[in-house]
């Protein structure tokens, strides 16, 4: 029997009592004061910041919401619970367009009552005809499709005392009120799948707006709406059109209230900027500038009427998830010359972005901006692995003094670019690349005592930042940059890590539903850009369709969010049944799958070393993994009829892969480390055979001198399976292996993201095919799971979700000396901080408030383990070379000699 002991009581009393607890972190559908939410009835969440106090704990909370008059709409009272996460509003109807403030009352468990600040949320438009506003379109367009402006000028006659737009588009925009530009978010309204639903975006305009003459502003781009999008030449994917949907509700001081709304009195013209997409780039034209075209005052009477267009309001939500924003600037950290006599820039860092520049020249000088990964072996300017994508941004001058330029409505992943037609010198202080992404907070960090392993988490979280741009793309640069599903899956649990992902990936798990096919099984990238909601097929590959339900579990477990779960689970129930209703007696050995994406090969292979994986055996072992979350699921959510029903077959799924694919002894028919760590993370094999199998995989390692040779379904459970069983030293060789394939050897080659291919780049400077090598690819990067959760050791337990109880159960190994993880999880700061220093293991660990954790300190041999000097086990209570002793919030210092 385990032993675990018990730090919770008596140990720090004094420092209990003087605990200056505080509330903090109050969230609306987790969003700090969003001003346009659409849930009915939104939930609630805190934290309690009891600085370094342990064992803090909620007893009870009381929650008040008044309106904009100050008037009661929900008190329920003391409700005496832990619970200070989604908590729902169960008072009366909420009102469209209006505000609402709350405050939490929270009681610890030391008897004190804790107050919050107030805290504020303001409804959307929560139905169609609360829109006054009509979509509005250019009366014409040049066949090259210059971004159209639009504006309307208005006069304000009274005291303004709060005024909210609400904007939406058929393509991208930027909107502006009396020159200013209206927020600072990017590439909005962000992409969802078009035909059933479009995010629109709220923004208090109050401080934008004047006495008297105002004006307000537009402008578009094509973007994923209707823009070049999803592989080579393809557009128009939603529409043909592109539209404006712009409203101002204004609330004046004496009560009254007023509308600015686009209708066809709204003018329309073009500007500068000449032509816009997202894989080829922009042309701007500033000799074609309207100065001044958002302004009150603006001559436009040369512009004509914009056109009314008859587009449904009803596929209109607000906006769930945070949006793109800028973020991390770079100035030059090279500028060369090529050997073909290129000028270029090197920046440093791979981002994904856009440069802006200031200039000097004469009218109609044009500069053309082109970017590029990576230089080839000669040092030349290399992109033949964009494809089909341009990726260049044009600039052409008006020769009026200093001009400063930046793309708009589109932009590029980069580490370099190249510069023709520059007048001049090209000065580093001239050229700023700035990185944009979805504005996710972040919430992790990794360190160690080996630098490599330091610059791969970096990498990771780069490949995050530059892939995670309102959807969860494959990669930035290419001809590509879609919602690749089997990419999002194998990487989500690293994602919510580094970032907190939770709206993020909440709203791109709706279009998840909403794109997939009626027989159940997903289109390859969500949205579904290949199909568009035709349901011709094209889907159903396994570990790609299986987002349906890796993704909302994985979500589940770091946010502790039923709701997940809820939503999604129609969803995943569908596709399980789309792989039952295609198995042959329980086996799944039909369809086209991708399999081991990009696994290791070797040309000319006439030994079989290639790594080959059985497709249909990987499917076969997703489809049990499937199976097993839906039933995870479904105890969540209390479907006691689905659990008995799933659990039986996945009974017989498990017996159906044991017959096809595994020898009485456990040789697994694919001998390859995906099919074994496959086999051991998803339970494919009895208990009496999972010991011998990781011992195979940990031969096949040795035999490959410590490399791994899986692709994009076998990567993410390597390291696991191997620890999980015993061999830790296995998967930290694999770690810090330095040469192809490995996670560190691209580092060696100088990365500063994830690639596609484990060699992107050749020792000898040569590329892998053009046709399928990006340098900015986040799936490999799914590595960064295991170092934070079995390295560092911070995890959540599977029954308290979400980090309401946390394990901090650190690995040591591959001679790291120090390891340090920090995690803001839903409740608070937890951080795991071990090292070895004169022969002693020390841990320290941060808890946070309401809360409780078991810490499993490493030990060996006849030693105790002390906290803060004091011992608090001995040698004889160690299980499997830990011992675990469970602890409230706070801060500990554990040491044992190591």
């Amino acid at each position: 029997m385990r032993k675990i002991f018990f730090l919770f009581v008596g140990l720090v009393a004094a420092q209990l009592t003087m605990a200056q607890v505080k509330v903090q972190r109050l969230m609306t559908e987790n969003l700090p004061n969003p001003i346009s939410i659409d849930a009915l009835a939104p939930r609630f969440s805190w934290q309690l910041d009891a600085g370094q106090a342990r064992n803090v704990m909620q007893t009870a909370y009381q929650i008040k919401v008044v309106d904009g008059a100050n008037h009661v709409v929900w008190a329920p009272g003391k409700v005496s619970t832990d619970q200070s996460m989604y908590i729902t509003y169960a008072g009366s109807p909420l009102k469209s367009a209006e505000k609402y403030t709350w405050t939490v009352k929270v009681w610890d468990n030391h008897g004190k009552a804790i107050e919050s600040l107030p805290a504020t949320f303001r409804m959307g438009l929560l139905k169609a005809d609360d829109w006054k506003a009509q979509w509005i379109s250019p009366a014409e367009e040049e066949a090259s499709r210059p971004s159209p402006l639009f504006r309307k000028g208005f006069t304000i006659n009274k005291k303004i005392k709060t005024a909210i737009a609400f904007i939406t588009a058929h393509g991208l925009y930027e909107a502006h009120i009396n020159g200013k530009r209206v927020g600072d978010a990017y590439l909005t309204p962000g992409y969802t799948s078009y035909n059933k639903r479009i995010q629109y975006q709220a923004y208090d305009v109050t401080n934008l707006l004047q006495p008297g003459a105002n004006a307000v502003g537009a402008s578009l781009g094509s973007g994923w709406y209707r823009g070049i999008y999803g592989i080579g030449t393809r557009h128009e994917i939603y529409g043909k059109d592109i539209a404006l949907l712009l409203q101002i509700n204004i609330t004046y001081t004496d009560g009254s209230t007023g509308v600015i709304a686009t209708d066809d009195t709204w003018k329309t013209s073009t500007g500068e900027v000449r032509y816009a997409e997202i894989y080829n780039g922009s042309v701007t034209d500033n000799r074609m500038e309207q100065k001044g075209w958002s302004k009150p005052g603006f001559n436009d009477s040369s512009w004509k009427n914009a056109v009314i267009g008859n587009y449904p309001k009803d596929v209109l939500i607000a906006t769930v998830n945070e949006p793109v924003r800028k973020h991390e600037t770079f100035k030059a950290v090279k500028i060369f010359t090529t050997p073909k006599g290129e000028k270029v820039i090197d920046f440093g860092q791979n981002l994904v972005g856009w440069v802006k520049f200031s200039v000097h020249g004469k009218a109609g000088d044009k500069i053309v901006i082109s970017h590029a990964e990576v230089i080839d072996k000669s040092g030349n300017f290399y992109t033949e692995n964009l494809r089909d994508a341009k990726a260049q941004n044009t600039f052409i001058l008006k020769g009026d003094g200093v001009e400063t330029f930046e793309p708009q409505f589109t932009w590029q992943g980069f580490r370099y670019i190249r510069i023709e037609g520059y007048p001049g010198d090209i000065k580093p202080e001239d050229f700023t690349a700035t990185a944009v992404y979805s504005d996710m907070p972040p919430t992790g960090t990794f360190t160690c005592s080996n630098p490599l392993i330091n610059q791969l988490q970096h990498n990771i979280q780069w490949g995050q930042k530059g892939n995670f741009l309102d959807i969860p793309t494959d990669c930035p640069q290419r001809d590509e940059r879609l919602g690749w599903t089997g990419d999002a899956q194998v990487f989500s649990r690293t994602a919510t890590y580094n970032m907190n992902a939770h709206n993020f990936f909440t709203k791109w798990l709706k279009d998840v539903a909403l794109d997939q096919f009626k027989d159940g099984s997903l289109p390859h990238v969500i949205p579904d850009a290949f199909d568009n909601g035709h349901d011709t097929g094209g889907g159903g590959s396994a570990g790609w369709s299986d987002a349906t339900t890796i993704i909302p579990w994985n979500m589940y477990l770091a946010y502790g969010d039923k709701e997940i779960l809820a939503n999604q689970y129609n969803s995943m129930k569908a596709w399980v049944g789309y792989m039952k209703n295609h198995s042959h007696n329980n086996l799944w050995n039909e369809g086209g799958h991708f399999g081991d994406w990009l696994f290791y090969t070797r040309n000319n292979d006439v030994d079989g070393t290639s790594a080959i994986t059985s497709k249909y055996l990987i499917a076969q072992c997703f489809y049990a993994h499937s199976t097993q979350l839906l039933i995870n699921a479904a105890k969540v959510l209390g479907k006691t009829e689905d659990v008995e029903t799933y659990s039986k077959l996945l009974a017989d799924v498990k017996a159906a892969y044991l017959h096809e694919y595994v020898t009485p002894n456990g040789l697994i028919s694919s001998d390859t480390q995906t099919a074994y760590d496959e086999a051991l993370e998803f339970d494919m094999l009895p208990e009496n055979l999972r010991q011998q199998a990781a011992g195979r995989l940990a031969d096949n390692i040795r035999r490959y001198g410590n490399h791994l040779t899986t692709g994009f379904l076998g990567t993410p459970y390597l390291c696991d399976a191997l620890s999980k069983y015993g061999h830790a030293d296995a998967a930290f060789a694999l770690l810090l292996q330095e040469n192809y394939p490995s996670w560190l050897y691209p580092i060696k080659m100088g990365a500063t993201t994830i690639w596609e291919r484990w060699d992107g780049q050749k020792p000898d400077g040569s590329f892998e095919d053009a046709g399928m090598n990006s340098f900015n690819h986040y799936a490999y990067g799914a590595i960064g799971d295991w170092m934070y959760r079995t390295v560092a050791g911070i995890d959540t337990k599977t029954d308290q979700p979400g980090y309401k109880g946390i394990t901090i159960k650190p690995t040591v190994g591959g001679n790291l000396t120090d390891v340090a993880a920090n995690y803001e999880t839903p409740y608070g700061a937890a951080s795991s901080h071990w090292k070895i220093e004169n022969g002693n293991f020390v841990l320290d660990v941060v808890i946070p408030a309401n809360t409780t954790a078991t810490v499993y300190v490493p030990t060996k041999g006849d030693n105790a383990v002390t906290e803060g000097g004091k011992t608090v086990a001995k040698a004889a209570d160690q299980v499997a070379g830990y011992t675990a002793v469970n602890v409230g919030s706070g801060t500990y210092h554990f040491s044992t000699a190591n």
